[in-house]
């Protein structure tokens, strides 16, 4: 089987010395590296977008009698816009102190004086070439196993979620960095009875989904018709308190919608409160509960209900909507969130979910910096 190893090197020249480059062929062709090479910053951004390489090596100055290596500086910004993990050696006569600083700021990997040591030269390219194609190859399987990760947590997500005689429920999940810690999940018990929870796992990526997994496998073991919420919450928290890492916990709601009683019985173990939007356009924050998962092994947990009525809407949601941010480092807030949600209460479920979603991502400009989880129910 063949490797990238085993593929033989291909690097762009960019430089408007015919001698210099007709030079660098020669060396390079007894080396067993292919090259080509552009003459200008125009033919280098086109051959970089186009074409694969594994390294440029590049001059700093393309214009007749400029010696302050602008050019170059600028032309690298545009190069790393295109391949952010292609390798660049940059070559300049007139080189100082400042300029390679700040080429090296901008990502060059190494710096070579004109004229050159050809071992040298030659053993620099190779190490870079090298290095590049690892860092490539290591970033590609990141980026798989990133993707297997989140076609697992996916899975692992309800594809739908039960719909009761009443009650209409609607859910979107954004994942801030491919995989997260959010979770929800429902289970339902009978035609007018269902439990739902929601949950935000401290930190991203892959340790929080293992967690958030974790935490799915425990509620699941544990969520019957007969059990309280209280009871769950207390039960989940020991259980994690013996498998999470130090550092780590798990804010976590655990709710019982009963339409036939017209009931929300519930536990809060830090989590925010939910918003109950009355058909009035009240807004109820229930809070009874206690502390995070996974850091007091014998904590404890309080347990309230409150009637839900037919016009009301029920709002559970993560950090990752109110604290949304807008280009001025502004939170969206929980106040914005009630507002949205009391002014479109007469909305059906996935009308109200799309409406707060939308709402959050305008004011974020699209741009989530955490997991964003939200729950909507209409109670009809």
């Amino acid at each position: 089987m063949m490797t990238s190893c085993d593929v033989q090197p291909r690097i762009l020249i960019a430089d408007d010395q015919a001698d210099l480059l007709d030079a660098l062929r020669l060396l390079l062709k007894n080396e067993g590296i292919a090259m080509e090479t552009v003459t200008s910053p125009e033919a280098v951004i086109e051959a970089v977008g186009t074409r694969g390489f594994d390294l440029l090596l590049m001059d700093l100055n393309y214009t007749g009698d400029t010696t302050s290596g602008r050019e170059g500086i600028d032309l690298l910004a545009r190069v790393q816009e295109l391949d952010a993990l292609l390798p660049v050696v940059v070559m300049t006569g007139w080189g100082s102190v400042d300029l390679a600083v700040e080429a090296m700021r901008r990502g060059v990997r190494d710096f070579v004086q004109k004229p050159w040591d050809n071992s040298q030269l030659v053993a620099t390219l190779r190490s870079e070439i090298d290095e590049g194609r690892a860092r490539r190859q290591r970033i590609e399987h990141e980026e798989r196993e990133l993707q297997e990760a989140l076609r697992i947590q996916r899975k692992l997500l309800p594809a739908s979620m039960p719909q009761l005689e009443n009650l209409e429920i609607a859910t979107s999940w954004q994942p801030a960095s491919g995989v997260g810690g959010d979770c929800f999940d429902a289970v339902q018990f009978s035609p007018t009875r269902l439990a739902v929870s929601i949950a935000d796992v401290v930190g991203k990526g892959i340790p929080a989904a293992l967690m958030m997994s974790n935490l799915q496998a425990t509620v699941r073991a544990f969520a019957n018709d007969a059990a309280r919420p209280a009871e769950l919450c207390a039960q989940v928290n020991r259980v994690l308190c013996g498998n999470i890492a130090e550092g780590r916990f798990i804010s976590f709601i655990y709710c019982v919608v009963d339409t036939e009683l017209g009931t929300l019985t519930y536990a809060n173990a830090g989590h925010y409160p939910p918003m109950l939007v009355r058909a009035s356009g009240d807004v109820e924050r229930p809070a009874a509960g206690g502390p995070v998962l996974g850091i007091f092994p014998e904590g404890t947990y309080s347990q309230g209900e409150v009637a839900i009525r037919p016009g009301d809407r029920l709002v559970l949601f993560t950090d990752g909507i109110t604290e949304a941010r807008n280009a001025s480092d502004e939170e969206f807030g929980e106040e914005r969130l009630e507002a949205v949600a009391a002014a479109n209460r007469s909305c059906s479920a996935p009308a109200l979910q799309a409406r707060l979603s939308d709402a959050v991502a305008a004011f974020a400009g699209g741009q989530f910096q955490d997991d964003a989880t939200l729950i909507v129910m209409a109670i009809e």
